[in-house]
C-alpha cells in the first residue's frame, strides 16, 4: 500500500469532482486523424458533450511494455508518428497537449499491484492523438499515457483498471483506445468503398462483445479467448483488446453505458466504442 503522505500530495493538486465519465474508443486506421467521416464526427460530438476534464489519462494499444508499467512524465509529450506508408500530411500532424505532473503522481499513487515508472521517452502515440485531434481539437487538456504491460493476461489488466477508480473523482477523464475486432492480415482491400463492411465472423464477434457489455458480463470479456472461433479471428493478438478492459473495469453500478460508432469497417476492424456516464453527470 502507498504511504498516506504520497496519496495526499497529488490529491491536493487535483480537484474533487463528481464521478467523471469513462470512454473506450475504437480508433481504427491512422487516416482517421485527417479525415472527416462518421467516426471522426462522433468523436467530435463526444468531446463537445462529455464533462470537461481537468486532465486525461489514456491507455493506448500502441504503447506496450514488457514486464513493467509506465506513465508519460514529460511536461510536453511529443507527438509520435508510430506507423508507416501513409501520406506526408499525417506525418506532419502535431498534437501539442501538455503533460500533467499531478496526474502522473496520482496514477502512480493509485496503482498498488505494480510499481509504475515515470517515462520520459514515449509521448502521445497515434492511438491517442488520432482520436483527440477530433475529440479535443484545441489540445488544451493535459494528457498522460499509461502503458500496457504486454507480458500480463487479461485478468491482470482488468484488475489494474479497477485501481484507477479514484481518478474518476478527481476530474480525470480516463480513455482507452484500441479495437474490439482488429485483424490487419484479413483487411478486405476490395471493399474499401463500403465503410461498414465486415466479414461474418467480425460482425459476430462485435455483436457478441456488445451483448457482454450491455449485460455486464465482465467475466466473459476477461475470458475472451474462450468465446468461440469468431472471437479468435477478431483478436489474433490482444494488444488492441486489452485497452477496453481498463475502461470496462471502471464501470460502477450507477454508470449508464452508451455505445457509439457501433460498426465494422474494412472487413476485419470494428470501430464500436462506449462511454460510461455516472448519474452524477446525467
Amino acid at each position: 500500500m502507498k504511504n498516506l503522505k504520497d496519496l495526499s500530495a497529488w490529491s491536493k493538486a487535483l480537484p474533487n469532482t463528481p464521478v467523471m465519465p469513462v470512454i473506450f474508443v475504437g480508433h481504427g486506421s491512422p487516416m482517421n486523424a485527417i479525415q472527416d467521416n462518421e467516426f471522426t464526427q462522433a468523436w467530435n460530438k463526444v468531446g463537445r458533450e462529455v464533462a470537461q476534464p481537468t486532465a486525461i489519462l489514456c491507455i493506448s494499444a500502441h504503447w506496450l511494455t514488457q514486464g513493467s508499467t509506465a506513465v508519460t512524465a514529460m511536461e510536453l509529450p511529443p507527438t509520435i508518428h508510430d506507423f508507416g506508408g501513409f501520406p506526408d500530411q499525417l506525418f506532419q500532424m502535431q498534437y501539442p497537449a501538455s503533460g500533467n505532473k499531478a496526474l502522473v503522481e496520482a496514477s502512480i499513487a493509485a496503482i498498488n499491484m505494480t510499481q509504475v515508472q515515470e517515462d520520459h521517452q514515449w509521448g502521445l502515440d497515434h492511438g491517442t492523438w488520432s482520436v483527440f485531434v477530433h475529440m479535443f481539437p484545441e489540445a488544451n487538456i493535459p494528457i498522460v499515457q499509461l502503458s500496457i504491460d504486454y507480458s500480463k493476461d487479461a485478468s491482470y489488466h482488468y484488475a489494474l483498471g479497477k485501481e484507477l477508480a479514484v481518478l474518476r473523482r478527481k476530474g480525470v477523464l480516463i480513455v482507452s483506445s484500441g479495437n474490439i475486432v482488429h485483424n490487419l492480415r484479413k483487411i478486405a482491400w476490395d471493399k474499401m468503398d463500403d465503410p461498414h463492411y465486415g466479414y461474418d465472423w467480425a460482425i459476430e464477434a462485435d455483436k457478441k462483445v456488445q451483448s457482454y457489455w450491455l449485460n455486464h458480463n465482465h467475466n466473459a470479456l476477461i475470458d475472451w479467448d474462450k468465446q468461440g472461433q469468431a472471437m479468435q479471428l477478431a483478436i489474433p493478438t490482444p494488444d488492441h483488446y486489452y485497452p477496453m478492459l481498463y475502461s470496462l473495469a471502471l464501470q460502477e453500478e450507477k454508470d449508464q453505458m452508451a455505445l457509439f460508432n457501433a460498426s465494422n469497417t474494412m472487413g476485419s476492424l470494428s470501430m464500436t466504442s462506449f462511454i460510461l456516464n455516472h448519474e452524477s453527470y446525467q
